[in-house]
C-alpha cells in the first residue's frame, strides 16, 4: 500500500545530485550521505531539517560516480526553471565511522565505492579531523505537482541546505509502499547492528 499525505514541509530543501534525487525518487535509493559543503558554517555540516524538499544539481561528471547506468535527460546545465517533484522525511540518522557499516549500506545508494571512500575519509574542520560520513534514512515522497523555482544565484554554491520562497504543497504519495520501505528499515538496523 502506499501512503499519501499532506505535509506541512518548511520552505527549505537539500542540495542533492540530480541523479540521486531521480534515484531517490523511484525507490532506488533510501539514504543521504553527506559529509558537508565548504559553505557549512562554523558548525560543519547536519541534517538540521527533519522534512525537506529534494533539490536536484547538475555537474557533468556525475554519471561516472554511480553504479547504475540509468542517467536520463536530467544529465543537463541546470535549468532556468527547476521543478522540485520529491520531498524527504528523515526516519534515522548518524555519523558513521565505521568503514563495514557503510560498506554493508551498498545496497541503500546508488554511489560508486569510491565516492563513498571520498567522502569518508574528507577531513573536515568541524569534525575534529574523524573519518566518517553523515548518514540519513529517508522517505521520499512525490508531490502531486511540483515546485516550480526560477533559478537564483543565490541556489548555487557549496551548501547542502536552501532556503525557499514561501511554498504551499497538496497531497504527495510515497514512492515505496508502507510494506518495501519498512522491510527496508529492517534491513539497515541489521546491516548497522
Amino acid at each position: 500500500m502506499l501512503s499519501s499525505a499532506h505535509h506541512r514541509v518548511e520552505p527549505v530543501a537539500f542540495k542533492e545530485w540530480a541523479l540521486v534525487c531521480e534515484a531517490l525518487g523511484s525507490g532506488d535509493q533510501s539514504l543521504l550521505l553527506r559529509k558537508g559543503g565548504l559553505a557549512e558554517g562554523k558548525e560543519g555540516f547536519g541534517f538540521e531539517h527533519s522534512e525537506f524538499f529534494l533539490f536536484p544539481t547538475w555537474f557533468h561528471g556525475q554519471i561516472e560516480k554511480i553504479r547504475t547506468h540509468r542517467a536520463s535527460a536530467v544529465l543537463q546545465e541546470a535549468p532556468e526553471v527547476l521543478n522540485l517533484e520529491y520531498m524527504a522525511s528523515i526516519e534515522w540518522n548518524d555519523f558513521i565511522t565505521d568503514r563495514n557499516k557503510l560498506t554493508r549500506l551498498a545496497s541503500f545508494h546508488i554511489l560508486e565505492e569510491s565516492v563513498i571512500e571520498e567522502r569518508f575519509n574528507y577531513i573536515d574542520k568541524h569534525q575534529k579531523n574523524i573519518p566518517g560520513i553523515h548518514v540519513a534514512f529517508v522517505r521520499v515522497y512525490r508531490l502531486d505537482v511540483p515546485l516550480q523555482l526560477t533559478m537564483e544565484k543565490r541556489f548555487g554554491g557549496c551548501r547542502s541546505w536552501i532556503q525557499l520562497p514561501k511554498v504551499t504543497i497538496g497531497t504527495s504519495v510515497s514512492v515505496l509502499s508502507d510494506e518495501e520501505h519498512g522491510k527496508r528499515r529492517i534491513i539497515l538496523e541489521k546491516a548497522l547492528a
